[in-house]
């Protein structure tokens, strides 16, 4: 009882930037924090710890720990203590006077004392207005949380397909390097025996410098992407390099998804889409308020005064005379506003159907890419075999056979692009969508 009547002591607390420094190097992927969150998402006990991080897995690391979730949570609780702070009634106002009169005489007192009591009258329910306002403006940040955890896994999967892309590279830059080094090898005895110029040899080592820098360039590349990675999950660099990462599955096939079922999700899903409602949700609030405000907010003041030796009780009213333009103005801009947001909701849709046709025409255009580069290098694979042969039969030289092997790592490195235009393909049409594809309720046909 005595701590409800007490008041409460303002409580300094300054940001400590050596704890803060502290608490995200103690940042553990396989501490326990982490692994009951995981489990509580859908992981079993015999599971973890991750021993192969997928882009799964990243992402609920980047959920756990990255801090500008927490923003967002931070954000939205005080959105929802708003909500309870618009809906506490008006707060009545006491008001009190003494005056003292010199005049005094036997039947005239020298004391007088006013007492009265404001209470506001909400007769129009202004106040469920503001509430419902305010509750709109708490639903848009619970929202804005979602929005900051697809955003979270949408760069953790551009530079998760980016980093793929990388090994991948410097895998077959390595085995081009081989390459390279056997045709200088082949032309240096050549060279020795008067059969080759230096024009060839110089043509070799330039090619060989090349891929050295190009190999050198992904090596580089690398660290900063797992840098980017690291970043993103929330962990420091020195933790995420403990864990080691998974490569991606292949291509699985051209798939012909249907693009009527991918606009309905992406026009049902999309959490800016439903921010935007709840935009002009808040300028509905916005107009019926205003139109509220055509009637004044009246204030009851009931009093008692003593006045010289005189009881005087009084009741008295006050209010704005906003009947005398009836909000006109104020109307007139809210109803406009309204307008706005209705208008900006259906740019944004027109605009997600619009990019979801790109997005879509641009998959098939790269899963078209990805099956033309596949029967480019089972062709070339097919002629490495025949060189082969004709190499043990004496009918072809080294220098030929090694040639044809490196177009082969050519063939592959083609097809590696490919495979990663179209795997960024489907990650903008999922970005679209906001929703993976293999879990959006989306059929295809294989």
């Amino acid at each position: 009882m005595l701590n409800a009547c007490s008041f409460q002591q303002y409580q300094a607390k300054p940001i400590d930037t050596q704890a803060n420094l502290a608490k995200l190097s103690e940042k553990d992927p396989n501490g326990p924090g982490f692994q009951e969150f995981l489990i509580a998402h859908g992981y079993k006990s015999d599971q973890l710890p991750v021993q192969n991080w997928g882009l799964e897995d990243l992402t609920y690391c980047a959920l756990f720990f990255h801090p500008s979730l927490d923003l967002a949570k931070s954000k939205s609780q005080a959105a929802a203590l708003s909500v309870a702070t618009t809906a506490e009634s008006a707060i009545p106002t006491l008001n009190a006077l003494s005056r003292r009169s010199n005049g005094r005489n036997e039947i005239i007192k020298p004391y007088a004392m006013d007492f009265s009591v404001d209470v506001p009258l909400d007769l129009v329910k202004k106040g469920e207005i503001r509430v419902e306002n305010a509750q709109h403006l708490f639903e848009m940040t619970e929202l804005e949380i979602a929005q900051t955890a697809w955003q979270l896994r949408n760069t953790i999967a551009q530079i998760w397909l980016e980093y793929q892309f990388n090994q991948e590279q410097i895998r077959l830059l390595n085995k081009a390097q081989i390459q390279h080094q056997a045709i200088i090898a082949i032309h240096e005895k050549r060279l020795a025996l008067g059969l080759a110029s230096n024009l060839d040899m110089n043509a070799a080592k330039l090619l060989l410098q090349s891929n050295e820098s190009q190999l050198n360039q992904a090596q580089h590349q690398s660290l900063i992407l797992q840098n980017l990675l690291a970043s993103n999950t929330g962990l420091p660099i020195a933790q995420f390099k403990k864990i080691a990462l998974k490569k991606d599955g292949g291509f699985q096939g051209k798939q012909i998804w249907q693009l009527e079922q991918i606009k309905k999700t992406a026009l049902l899903n999309r959490i800016d889409l439903r921010i935007a409602l709840l935009r002009y949700a808040t300028m509905e609030d916005k107009l019926k308020l205003e139109i509220a405000n055509q009637y004044p907010d009246l204030v009851i003041s009931p009093g008692y005064s003593y006045e010289f030796g005189d009881s005087i009780w009084s009741l008295g009213f006050s209010g704005l005379m906003t009947f005398l333009n009836k909000n006109k103005a104020a109307i007139a801009e809210a109803t406009k506003l309204r307008e706005v947001e209705g208008a900006a909701f259906d740019v944004l849709q027109n605009k997600i159907i619009g990019d979801t046709h790109a997005a879509y025409t641009e998959l098939m255009a790269a899963q078209d890419a990805v099956e033309k580069h596949r029967k480019i290098l089972l062709t070339h694979e097919d002629q490495e075999r025949r060189m082969a042969k004709l190499l043990t039969a004496g009918q072809i030289d080294r220098l030929a056979f090694t040639l044809a092997k490196l177009e082969t790592v050519q063939a592959e490195k083609a097809l590696a692009a490919a495979l990663y235009q179209h795997n960024d393909a489907i990650r903008k049409l999922e970005n679209l969508m906001e929703k993976p594809l293999t879990s959006a309720g989306v059929n295809y046909e294989s």
